[in-house]
């Protein structure tokens, strides 16, 4: 028997739609980096990107479970010494709900190259119901419950 690896020839990519209304954004984040990778394909590779394209809409609606709103603080770092920034949710949310989504899906890939080249390049996320994306023809992706 023999191991199958992915070659790029092989890559056969998709768009899929997924409306963040009302859904858990930590389950909606590790979806989103499955689908990313490319894990809910039979010819998974993890070293070639091999993943399908997302595109996110309705962030600014995307749920927050328990207190998270009130608690949950991004953290940054200036480069001098205590200089670090605490950004809470809320003012995030507010002001740029998109990079709510894209950073819990960040945290859930791995931290190499190819990962940026996920985040970057094939997850788009928009706040409103509207994307540019009609063209390809993204499907809805149906959760299984």
């Amino acid at each position: 028997m023999k191991t199958f690896s992915l070659r790029k020839e092989d890559i056969e990519r998709r768009w899929w739609l997924v409306d963040a209304a009302d859904k858990p954004l930590g389950r909606l984040a590790s979806r989103i980096a499955q689908i990313l990778r490319g894990k809910h394909k039979p010819n998974f590779t993890p070293h070639v990107n091999g993943g399908d394209f997302v595109v996110v809409i309705n962030a600014e609606k995307v749920q927050l479970t328990g207190r998270k709103t009130e608690q949950k603080r991004y953290f940054r770092h200036t480069g001098y010494m205590g200089h670090e920034r605490f950004t809470p949710v809320s003012k995030v949310i507010s002001k740029h709900p998109e990079r709510v989504i894209e950073k819990a899906v960040w945290g859930m890939l791995p931290k190499t190259t190819l990962s940026r080249q996920h985040v970057k390049q094939m997850l788009k996320v928009y706040a409103g119901p509207e994307h540019p994306h009609a063209a390809q023809q993204p499907a809805p992706l149906v959760e299984a419950k």
